[in-house]
């Protein structure tokens, strides 16, 4: 009797000692952070809902379910209103693109009902969206160049999504870094999934130690705080081959201790969308450790 009492006791020990392995507030906090990172991606206009990407070019661009447009939107869309549901005018000279809509059209902007012309915010921190029923629009320009993107929120892969895939929350990759700030910011290349180069400001990199070695990653300044575009050896593999991503909120002063956490590592657009365009890591952000933690690679069924 007592012998069977000892193997219970030594099992729940060792029970214990693998739960127990990492620290429960640590671990309830990254699962916290990991839901929010989830509900974010399912959010309304989120990535998952992405259904076009359409180059505009300069003047005007006709767009509707109809053939006969220039932009030919999802036949999902065909219900919502005419075949052509208006134009988008784009003037590269004055950085401009407005929205044009038929006149027996009505979308909506934070709510708001509204008709015929409206330009879109090209300039602000959030993306302009419009919208019509399920679908959703925005335009972005880069380098130039201007995109309509398009969401259908009652798009099939938001509402089957099964949520994200992660590494065990392990503290070992919440490090510190030292943040060495350039005396002058300088522009990075970063080259995303097409080919082309962006250059993004770069206002220093954050160097820390794992495992006895010493590395480092550059920073792009992102509003108040840093973006980083990273690599490592698990990529290709057990995470997303084209890098992750790493916020952190508040740029630190030059010298300053920040967190690294790669538990909150995260995977770019470009995982959930081929409507995205990704920025890609630099070479100097390709590491070539092995970091098992933050978001995997979901199996394929």
């Amino acid at each position: 009797m007592h012998r069977y009492v000892v193997i219970l006791m030594l099992s729940l020990l060792g029970s214990s000692a693998i739960v127990g392995a990492e620290d429960e507030t640590f671990v309830a906090e990254t699962k916290a952070w990991q839901q929010q990172r989830e509900q974010k991606l399912r959010g309304e206009n989120g990535w998952l809902t992405l259904v076009g990407r359409y180059a505009l070019q300069e003047g005007t661009n006709t767009l509707g379910v109809g053939p006969d447009n220039d932009i030919v939107l999802p036949d999902a869309f065909k219900d919502l209103g005419p075949s052509r549901l208006g134009k988008i005018d784009i003037n590269p000279l004055t950085g401009t693109a407005t929205l044009k809509l038929a006149d027996e059209v009505t979308m909506q902007s934070e709510g708001k009902d509204f008709q015929g012309n409206r330009p879109f915010d090209l300039a602000g921190t959030k993306r302009d969206w419009v919208s019509l029923g399920r679908m959703s629009m925005h335009v972005i320009a880069r380098e130039g160049k201007y995109f309509l993107r398009v969401a259908d929120n009652q798009s099939e892969q938001r509402i089957q999504f099964p949520g994200c895939t992660w590494f065990p929350p392990k503290s070992h990759f919440k490090v510190n870094a030292r943040f060495i700030a350039y005396p002058e910011e300088k522009n990075l290349t970063i080259q995303n999934i097409l080919g082309e180069k962006l250059e993004q400001p770069c206002c220093g990199y954050a160097e820390f130690t794992l495992d006895g070695m010493t590395y480092r990653l550059e920073a792009i300044r992102e509003g108040e705080g840093l973006f980083f575009v990273f690599r490592d050896a698990t990529a290709g593999a057990e995470t997303y081959g084209g890098g992750r991503f790493i916020d952190v909120a508040k740029r630190p002063a030059d010298q300053e201790v920040l967190t690294l956490d790669f538990n909150q590592a995260y995977n770019p657009p470009c995982a959930f969308s081929k409507y995205t365009t990704c920025p890609l890591p630099p070479s100097q952000n390709i590491l070539k450790l092995r970091i098992e933690a933050g978001e995997t690679l979901r199996p394929s069924p």
